[in-house]
Formats: structure tokens, sequence, C-alpha cells
């Protein structure tokens, strides 16, 4: 900590999140949700959203905002230089087409993204590596999770799901 007044760290608590971090750990089960299976009769289901023969893009069930997708490879890995060439290439590519689609699809202001390598940088999951794409609007941050233990979803995951494999034109 700084003496300079102003400048000290500031900090907003949210003990809340323990229960998820501890959800994702001790949920009593050993699937891993990128590891999907070749048929598609429970992709509804696990919210999978666009498959690729080397990488999958499915919706979190733990959203940070509206259409925050999960994109990673179809192959148990943890780290970005336990992938191929190909496997990278197809995994930015599947990145940046799943940015289209939503950009397309619910017309926000921004996005982020990011991949979360190691516990320590906040990987939930830590053997299967995954990047985070969470769409952005002006004005979308607030004090509701910090203040009422609650954050607003404006969509169910199922009509998400349907909106946007329709968009992609796969149906349901």
């Amino acid at each position: 900590m700084t003496d300079q007044g102003d400048e000290q760290l500031k900090r907003i608590w949210a003990p809340w999140r323990l229960d998820y971090v501890k959800a994702i750990h001790d949920d009593g089960d050993d699937e891993c949700i990128f590891c999907i299976p070749p048929e598609t009769d429970r992709d509804r289901e696990r919210h999978v959203v666009v498959r690729r023969p080397d990488c999958v893009a499915i919706l979190n069930r733990y959203p940070y905002n509206n259409g925050h997708l999960l994109v990673a490879p179809k192959r148990h890995v943890a780290g970005l230089s336990d992938l191929s060439d190909d496997e990278l290439v197809a995994l930015m590519q599947l990145v940046r087409d799943c940015i289209a689609l939503l950009q397309e699809t619910l017309d926000p202001h921004g996005f982020n993204i990011g991949l979360n390598l190691g516990r320590a940088a906040g990987a939930g999951i830590l053997d299967h590596l995954h990047f985070h794409i969470v769409p952005r609007w002006t004005g979308d941050t607030n004090f509701m999770p910090a203040t009422a233990n609650t954050k607003v979803m404006p969509q169910s995951l199922d009509a998400l799901w349907e909106l946007l494999r329709e968009r992609l034109g796969t149906g349901q």
C-alpha cells in the first residue's frame, strides 16, 4: 500500500464468488465440459453453439454477461504450447467467428476476450484451456453483484442458444 492518499489500491470484496469457485472444483462431475462427444443430440442441453473439427464454442453456464461464450480445442490440453499449429489457428479462427456471430446477433459495443492459464490466473477448469468471449455494452457494469449478490441476466441460456443457432442456420 502506498500512503499517497487517493492512489491507494481499492478493493471490492465479492465473497459470494467463493461458492462459484468451489462448485467448479467440487461439483462431483468428472466429465470435462469441453470434451464434447461427437453426437449432437445433447447440444441444446450442453449449450454447444458451434462445432468444428478441432474446436468447439459453448455458452458459459455462469456468464459474466449475456452471450458469454467459451471456445476450446476439442483435444483435452491445458496450455497453448500443447496445441499443434493447426489447432491454434483453428481455435483463433473460431474466436474470431464467434465475435462476428455475437456482433451480428447481440450488437454489443465491445468485447472482453481472455484466457486464464493456471489456478492463480483465475482458471476454473485447469486441464482444458479455453477462451472467454464476453460481450460488453456501455453502462453494463453496476453494483448489483456487490450490493445485492445478484447478477442481472436479460436472457436465458436456452433462448440465447436458440437465437445463436438460428443465426448460424443450424436450427435446433
